[in-house]
Formats: C-alpha cells, structure tokens, sequence
C-alpha cells in the first residue's frame, strides 16, 4: 500500500475468494499511537482510526458529504489516501457519505458485510466502487483484520445473521484489541443481535461504540454488564427517534460510563498510547 504501507496480496485474495474460514488483512508500519476519531456526520455514523505508520480505517461514512469536512479537519489537504474503508451494513445513515469518500480520496480496499441494500443510492455506491478499480472484501464472523499489535475480531454477522430481513441486524460488528486497550464497534445491532454475543465472546471493552445511536432497541442491560466500557461514544445528530433514549443514557450511567455523544461534544478524539487513553472534543 502506499506510504510503505503493504497488504500480503495472497492473504487478501484467499479473503475474496472466501478459501479461508477467516481470513486476515496485514499492515505494517512503525509503532506509534492509535487515533480513533468519531467523527461529528449528524444522525449517523463515522470513526476514523488512525494507526501507527499513518494507516487509516474509516469505518462507515455518515448520511451526507459532512463527513468531507470532518475528514478535512483530522487529515492534513495532502493525505488523500484511506486504507480501508468499512462498510458496516448497507443503510442510507451510514453509506451515503462514502460516496463522496471515494470520489475525492483514493482507497486501498473496500470491506463490507456483503450485503446489498435496498435504497436505490446502493447501486451508485457499487457503481463508484467499480469504476475506481477499488479492491472489495466481505467479511462477517471469525474474519480479522491485524496491524502490528492491533487486531480486529469480526463477532458478527454470522451466515444466518446476514439474511435477515431486518438490516440492522446484518451490521458488521468488530472488536479492536492490541495489548493494553479493547473498543467495540456495533453499527446498528440490536438488543437480539447483543443477546447472541454475549453467547459467544468475551465483551469486555474500553471503549463502546453505542449501537443504533443510542436507540431504545440497543445496549441493553445484560449487554452493558457483560460488555462494561469505561468510555462511551454515542453518534447521533439531531432526529426525530428520541436518539438517544434515556434508557440507553441511564443504562450506560448506570456501569460508570463516561458518556460521549456528537450532537452535544462534536468529533471525539482518543489517542491511545499503551494503556493510556487521552480523549478531545471539539465542542
């Protein structure tokens, strides 16, 4: 990849061929912090994670080209390469923005769950993808993604878990994990999708993504038990859903939380140095 930056080509092939089980995307790059910033894209949903060596993994791109601005101020005007960018489930709130993304910054792989989405705006998103020569990758669970001493575990979707008629549901959700810090992405899932993890891993995290916006239908209670996150990160925008509900926010009090949400603190910056995580925000 660029910037001495390589993905091992034979690894990425036998991922799209879908010949391994799981299989694994590696970076590599000098050891520096890890910046994991939720970007402010109004009523949906955007991070961006910046790791050592200048690797960066936008997950998602929120409803509109807001997410153009908000890449402007966290990127200098000359980085206009994404490594990877990840789709998390096919709905207008968190793919409409990636089309503007790919026009204007040139991206290495595009991973999604592989499923294809209902709005109309869907094909166009296939159309740019194809026409820009991007490299696309499904994903779903027991797939990783390793750089350096980070790794992300896919917990979710299964095979059964994609053909739901629900497309929260088919949300990729991913577990960042290196020596020290855990953090959690969940896109959309709901509190059934949260039900069948528990089942299954180890939920344990530093930092939660909240699922849905901080929707009622998510971050249950035996979730946030199981999961118990010291930092909290709510992407909403202004709605007319109760986005988010004082269910989820006294849920997340509830374990000691500290609560961060876009709509009211703008972008969120962590940087992560070891066990240390140092937070900003722009508002």
């Amino acid at each position: 990849m660029k910037n001495n930056n390589w993905i091992i080509l034979s690894v990425l092939f036998l991922v799209i061929f879908d010949i391994f089980i799981w299989g694994q995307i590696v970076f590599g790059g000098p050891n520096e912090n890890l910046e994991v910033y939720f970007l402010d894209v109004g009523q949906g949903d955007s991070q961006l994670l910046v790791l050592p060596g200048n690797v960066k993994i936008l997950i998602d791109g929120g409803p509109n080209n807001k997410i153009l601005k908000e890449l402007s101020s966290v990127l200098k005007p000359t980085d206009r390469y994404i490594d990877l960018v990840v789709l998390s489930h096919p709905e207008l709130d968190h793919f409409s923005g990636l089309m503007d993304v790919l026009k204007r910054y040139q991206v290495g792989v595009f991973v999604s769950n592989g499923r294809r989405g209902n709005a109309p705006a869907f094909r166009d998103l296939e159309k740019i993808i194809k026409e820009n020569k991007i490299a696309a990758v499904v994903l779903a669970e027991n797939d990783k993604i390793k750089y350096l001493k980070n790794r992300f575990d896919v917990l979710s979707p299964s095979k059964n878990l994609l053909q739901s008629a629900e497309l929260n549901d088919t949300s990729l959700v991913m577990k960042l994990k290196n020596e020290e810090v855990k953090i959690l992405f969940t896109g959309d899932i709901g509190k059934n999708i949260e039900e069948f993890l528990i089942k299954k891993y180890d939920l344990s995290v530093d930092v939660l993504k909240v699922g849905h916006h901080g929707s009622k239908f998510s971050t249950g209670e035996n979730f946030l038990k199981k999961a118990m996150p010291k930092i909290s990160v709510i992407e909403v925008g202004k709605n007319s859903y109760g986005h988010p509900t004082a269910e989820t926010l006294n849920g997340l009090a509830s374990i000691g939380a500290q609560i961060f949400r876009t709509d009211l603190d703008g972008t969120i910056k962590l940087v992560i140095n070891g066990a240390n995580i140092n937070f900003w925000k722009k508002k």
